[in-house]
């Protein structure tokens, strides 16, 4: 007799990106190479540096259990990067090292929400932050960003949505999908909302044009949520981290504790020369996303994209294309089929950014400017009618 899976199992959505890119691997081999375009994964080898400290920590026996938090060496190291970056000071008995940034969120909502609680999101927003909040029993509640604006967040919107059920308003800058880096007197006056903010910092460090403040600049009355994954390639080490007020601190432990234990010992001790030895590393690679950023924004406007605010962080273009299409899943997936090209639905993103493909820049300017070219050759001579699978969709 087969078990019938619990609700939140068969409600929760899938992660839409990770169905185009199971879709593309399975296109692989019949015909031309799948030229990347969706996925949100640094292309760069992880540094040198870091990899020779995972296999010296390896032979030195650093396999067992740490502090639940985390190492204090590698909590000392994220004080002192804080410090030197922004300018603030915190304490490492706030800090808790986490097996990526998406358990630390998951810690995080739960130990903020119990059942009906809210968190206001903005929307375009990353397609799990709903989902996270869901699993723990909480509600997400949208503020509407305009692509005319710049998908700024603004204050009095999200002031608009607090209720007696708030208990969190999530800000994620530079952001996925847009690629949009908030100004240092938007953040101040974020910091001015009577509520508490989670400030996801991932792609901090990834910034071509000024650069990326922490909401702790402007507050203390905030969680941040940082890690490695982006900045040092370092996706497949699993391994973030969350700076919490005290008064969480205890109880995201404790949690921690009984779901997870602790982070991984040796990612933890390679982590520590992410931030002694990897500064070059992090310079060239940006350098090189930046290139391959101003690249991709010129060619999706040649091709009739709609850019109209120029991206400045992450590796992500949010290109409207409503011009071609308003079923973002299905273009998406005609796309694929037919020009070879894998991109991300905006619909993946929340329900503001339907009619809108996100392009992720983290891979080669040679493959980029390949997904260009078949994207533009496709889309010149597209048929009115594609394959049958597709008839019933609202594509042009």
């Amino acid at each position: 007799m087969l078990t019938n899976p619990s609700r939140t199992a068969s409600d929760i959505p899938p992660f839409i990106v990770m169905d185009v890119m199971e879709k593309a691997h399975a296109l692989e081999g019949q015909g031309p190479p799948i030229v990347h375009l969706e996925v949100g994964e640094p292309d760069f080898d992880t540094p040198p540096p870091i990899k020779e400290a995972a296999a010296r920590a390896l032979a030195a026996g650093h396999t067992h259990y740490t502090h639940s938090l985390g190492l204090p060496e590698l909590r000392e190291e994220i004080c002192a990067y804080y410090c030197r970056e922004y300018g603030v000071e915190i304490t490492p008995d706030r800090i808790i090292v986490t097996s990526g940034t998406s358990p630390a969120m998951l810690l995080v909502f739960a130990a903020l929400l119990d059942p009906g609680d809210e968190v206001i999101l903005p929307d375009p927003h990353y397609a799990c932050y709903p989902n996270t909040i869901r699993f723990v029993g909480g509600s997400p509640v949208y503020v509407t960003l305009k692509e005319e604006e710049g998908f700024r967040y603004h204050p009095e919107a999200i002031r608009e949505r607090i209720g007696p059920r708030t208990r969190a308003a999530l800000i994620n800058s530079p952001a996925n999908p847009t690629g949009i880096v908030l100004a240092p007197e938007q953040l101040r006056d974020l910091a001015t909302l009577d509520t508490l903010l989670v400030s996801d910092e991932i792609y901090h460090g990834l910034v071509y044009d000024g650069r990326a403040h922490s909401l702790l600049e402007y507050t203390d009355r905030c969680v941040v949520i940082n890690g490695f994954s982006k900045l040092y390639a370092m996706t497949g080490w699993r391994l973030g981290y969350a700076i919490l007020p005290r008064e969480l601190v205890r109880p995201v432990q404790k949690l921690q504790q009984n779901l997870m234990i602790c982070a991984s010992s040796l990612a933890q001790h390679a982590a520590l020369a992410a931030f002694r030895e990897c500064d070059a590393y992090v310079r060239d690679m940006v350098a090189t996303y930046d290139t391959r950023r101003r690249h991709l924004v010129r060619r999706l406007r040649e091709i009739g994209f709609g850019v109209a605010v120029e991206p400045t962080g992450a590796f992500y273009v949010l290109a409207n294309a409503r011009r071609f299409c308003t079923d973002s899943y299905a273009f998406a997936m005609e796309l694929l089929e037919h020009a070879r090209v894998a991109v991300a639905p905006g619909i993946d993103f929340g329900r503001n950014a339907e009619g809108y493909l996100r392009f992720s820049y983290a891979n080669s300017l040679e493959n980029i400017e390949e997904g260009m070219r078949r994207l533009a050759a496709y889309l010149a001579d597209r048929p009115p009618r594609v394959s049958p699978e597709w008839r019933e969709s609202s594509c042009s």
